[in-house]
């Protein structure tokens, strides 16, 4: 089945991909690495403006009710320019887990905080140094007339910026189990939260979490106690689809400044373009990327539809994306020769988000693994 963008959604992307050229530039992310700060709040303002961050929202809580491919887009032109901003925690993650599983207070308490950029919300999911969401450790013990948590987070995306913290905890059973997942809603400065911003290989924003006895009520719970891990799945599979997304747009504009590179650099009096080895190299990347795009378009699509095999479209998109995106920053940096090598050349920088992307909730090989698993073999 061909996809086409609609006239509106088509809109939309172009007046992403010219924000991310003028306001989101790389040369933006290596100012706040020297700064040592997650993202840009005037800019993140100015994203909420547009309505980027309520791009999912439903109207009724001041969004645009856009849907998940005309997000997409906004992520994959922010992925252009490996852009640090909370759009994807916020605007996918958050605003997603809302709207799926919280109720109508939840709902009415945040959405509209989301959708003006006033809140930044986080996932807080995982405890040890791979993606593994049925490990949950983190304790929600029953406290009078609610709970109180006490564990640890690693490596929580935008989790130092966070207003509020979507946190996976165990109510009852064992790590491991996928019954007996909780999902809360706690407000990033309640007593006894503790977060440890962390300097990253990307320059993004993240942070470790510490929970010591930190008490919510029984109306912090997002969807149904002890019955959460279904839900986080869900959340997961959107945030898996927009990293696809900001990956695809990483891999577009990593190759196309390899390919403009091609054309100007000389070796031996001769373009390095003509060299046929080179051609190839060209020409298997840009056919990854092709079926990245396919893969990516058709996940944003089934969530639209709310199609019934959104965790596979997630898995395989993810995976695509990973290897693609890996595959690209690598070519881009070896076809560059020597200045590739430097901090000063940019692609450097697509190696080093690359990296970081392909781990974030779940790398390849997770994903082929949960793909085949998800089909039976």
């Amino acid at each position: 089945m061909a996809f086409v963008l609609s006239e509106e959604q088509q809109m939309l992307r172009d007046s992403a991909l010219s924000f991310a050229s003028e306001k989101l530039p790389i040369s933006q992310l290596r100012a706040l690495r020297a700064k040592g700060e997650g993202y840009d709040r005037a800019a993140w303002s100015e994203m909420a403006e547009l309505g980027f961050a309520g791009v999912l929202i439903p109207e009724e809580f001041g969004g645009s009710g856009f849907g998940y491919v005309g997000l997409g887009q906004v992520l994959e032109a922010q992925g252009r320019t490996i852009a640090a901003s909370p759009l994807l925690s916020t605007a996918m993650v958050g605003a997603s887990a809302l709207i799926m599983a919280g109720s109508q207070a939840q709902k009415e308490a945040w959405l509209p905080k989301i959708a003006s950029g006033e809140a930044l919300t986080a996932l807080a999911v995982d405890e040890s140094a791979h993606h593994d969401p049925a490990h949950i450790k983190l304790a929600a013990k029953k406290s009078g007339a609610g709970y109180t948590l006490s564990g640890d987070k690693r490596y929580v995306v935008d989790g130092g910026d966070a207003d509020l913290l979507i946190v996976a905890a165990r109510t009852s059973g064992d790590a491991g189990d996928a019954t007996g997942i909780t999902l809360f809603l706690v407000p990033a400065d309640a007593k006894g939260v503790t977060r440890t911003a962390l300097k990253t290989l990307d320059a993004h924003g993240a942070a470790n979490i510490s929970f010591a006895g930190v008490e919510v009520g029984a109306d912090a719970v997002l969807g149904s106690v002890d019955a959460g891990y279904a839900t986080l799945e869900a959340i997961l599979d959107r945030a898996r689809i927009g990293l696809a997304a900001e990956m695809l747009g990483a891999s577009d504009a990593a190759f196309e400044m390899t390919a403009e590179y091609l054309k100007v650099r000389k070796q031996f009096g001769q373009l390095i373009g003509s060299f046929q080895s080179l051609q190839h190299r060209a020409a298997i990347m840009f056919t990854e990327l092709e079926l990245t795009r396919s893969c990516v378009a058709a996940a944003l699509d089934g969530l639209d539809r709310n199609a019934n095999n959104i965790a596979e479209l997630a898995s395989l998109a993810k995976a695509r994306a990973g290897e693609t995106l890996h595959l690209i920053s690598n070519e881009t940096v070896q076809m560059h020769g020597g200045i590739g090598m430097t901090d000063v050349h940019d692609s450097g920088l697509y190696m080093k988000r690359a990296r970081v992307l392909e781990a974030l909730y779940g790398s390849e090989s997770f994903h082929r693994d949960r793909y085949a698993r998800i089909g039976g073999y």
